[in-house]
């Protein structure tokens, strides 16, 4: 099942069922909705399906009362008063209104509605729960960058409290909201289940502080009694030490589904073939800090890392043409490029052979082409300017060369094979021979000290070791940011580890926060440089 296809299809779903008497319609759209639909949907998809116009609901719109409108929007209360309005005042802006909203509407706004002059025009009006970002067949996201900070930055001062709480608890709302649209739009009521540490409190704001605490209960004598018998006081004031943000977002979503499970009995719908019940887990970045600074080998994630792609979709290259000469390309990395979507997720050295595998087999296929075929990625190159008559093709294997050759070359300048084997060392706890790394700091040292090697992996190689060691003492971190010639901003960031529970200070007697999962051997043939497995991953396989 792809999430792409499904968004695309429910969208169109909704646009077929606006069907009125003179067959053509206005399509009107918010910002949001706007972007929403053109994310699965390009704008002549959309007028196929008899929309002779799409209009904003913010911009200043001619009346059409000979066309029936289909609203597409949030559900915000600016919109509710946008709609009431067009047809207010003895103003008419459409013969009649058909209103489809992303989200679910809140029952006081539904009731203001179907209480104001728009009324009698009100032909439809259904939620369609699709608001959320299906990125790729398989992922979705609530594009909400600035939620980590939000998420993880401890306030400044006793009065930031309960500011930053407030809008973190409105920011996980509107997340609660998205996942649980994902989960309506599959079907799916599931079991939740959510990441609750034990070597850290709460982060942030999620932080126990006297302003976000509810207040004390009445101190009674009965100190004895059992908890239940306490009272939901006490139970309250107790509760923020667990707060933890993905518990606190775990409970959002299951009210989300209750409270829609109520209005709807008949969800889920039988599903054929039937299938179990899913499972929903709910993590945050806090519970595995060593995967994202470890360097990532499979073709899409070293892409993303040491290429510029903006947005993780756009990348800007040169194109070799017929003739030889360059031109500048931007290319788009989405579902909708095959060579992508087969190569993604592979390891770079795998990637690399079925491109060239591909390649030659579409040489064959359709080039008349006899000889031995491209033996490595500088074959390829030469042998692509000579197809000037399969453009498409050509511009696919050729992005997918460019990329491939460019992620080889920095892997290559940036020592990344000694890079990526300390990082793995310090992950793993293990070498490749499975033995304890008591030479990692004579293999580091070199790294910090080199001028071939990039700060940024400098950081990277530090934040991992202090994580390795559990913390370390200040004097010996002091150190190593000396041999790396780290700038204070980068200082910064490696200290900040603290604001994800990590411990990064440790004094001689201090035990251990944590214990470290043991990995299980795996069956699949492992490359030394991408041994440790993402603390997710274990979970998974439980």
């Amino acid at each position: 099942m792809s999430l792409i296809n499904t968004l695309k299809s429910k969208f169109l779903e909704a646009i077929r069922s606006v069907n009125p008497p003179g067959r053509w319609k206005i399509l009107v759209v918010d910002e949001h909705s706007q972007r929403l639909l053109g994310s699965v949907l390009k704008q002549f998809d959309i007028l196929e399906e008899n929309v002779t116009l799409i209009e904003s609901i913010t911009s200043h719109r001619e009346p059409q009362p000979q066309f029936e409108a289909m609203y597409l929007l949030m559900s915000t209360t600016q919109n509710v008063d946008r709609i009431i309005r067009d047809f207010s005042n003895g103003h008419q802006q459409y013969a009649a209104a058909h209103l489809f909203f992303v989200d679910g509407l809140a029952e006081h706004l539904f009731e203001r509605l179907t209480s104001s002059p728009a009324e009698p025009y009100l032909r439809a009006l259904q939620e369609l729960f699709l608001n959320f970002w299906a990125i790729e067949a398989q992922a979705f996201s609530v594009r909400a960058p600035g939620a980590f900070f939000n998420m993880y930055s401890p306030p400044r001062s006793d009065t930031l409290f309960k500011p930053m709480r407030d809008r973190l608890d409105e920011e996980l709302r509107f997340m609660s909201k998205m996942i649980t649209n994902v989960c309506l739009t599959l079907n799916e009521y599931p079991y939740i289940r959510y990441y609750s540490p034990s070597h850290h409190p709460p982060l942030g704001p999620l932080k126990p502080h006297a302003s976000t605490r509810p207040p004390p209960p009445t101190e009674t004598a009965s100190r004895w009694r059992t908890n239940l018998a306490r009272g939901s006081e006490a139970r309250a004031y107790e509760s923020v030490e667990g707060d933890y943000v993905a518990k606190v977002l775990a409970f959002m979503v299951q009210q989300h589904l209750d409270e829609y499970k109520k209005s709807n009995p008949d969800f889920p719908k039988p599903s054929d073939p039937p299938r179990p019940r899913g499972t929903l887990i709910i993590t945050d970045r806090s519970m595995d800090t060593f995967a994202p600074l470890l360097h990532e080998f499979t073709y899409q994630a070293m892409a993303n890392d040491l290429l510029p792609i903006e947005d993780g979709t756009t990348y800007r290259y040169k194109f070799q043409t017929a003739i030889g000469a360059y031109e500048d390309k931007v290319a788009t990395l989405s579902d909708a490029d095959s060579v992508w979507t087969e190569l993604r997720h592979m390891h770079m050295r795998e990637a690399i052979d079925k491109l060239m595998a591909d390649f030659n087999q579409f040489m064959q296929d359709n080039a008349g082409f006899k000889g031995e075929g491209a033996a490595n990625l500088n074959d390829m190159k030469d042998m692509l300017a000579n197809l000037p008559q399969y453009q498409e093709q050509r511009e696919k294997f050729s992005l997918h060369l460019n990329m491939a050759q460019e992620c080889m070359a920095i892997f290559e300048r940036d020592k990344l094979p000694a890079v990526a084997n300390v990082e793995q060392n310090c992950a793993t706890g293990v070498t490749a021979e499975g033995k304890a790394p008591k030479t990692l700091v004579e293999e580091m040292v070199p790294l910090l000290d080199s001028r071939d090697v990039i700060n940024t992996n400098k950081v990277r190689i530090i934040a991992l070791y202090i994580q390795h060691r559990d913390g370390v003492p200040d004097e010996d971190r002091r150190r190593l940011y000396q041999h790396a010639r780290l700038t204070l901003a980068e200082q910064d960031a490696v200290n900040a580890l603290v604001n994800l529970g990590v411990r990064i200070s440790r004094q001689s007697g201090d035990k251990d926060t944590k214990k470290r999962l043991k990995q299980k051997p795996s069956n699949e043939e492992e490359y030394e440089l991408s041994r440790y497995k993402p603390v997710l991953r274990t979970v998974l396989e439980v």
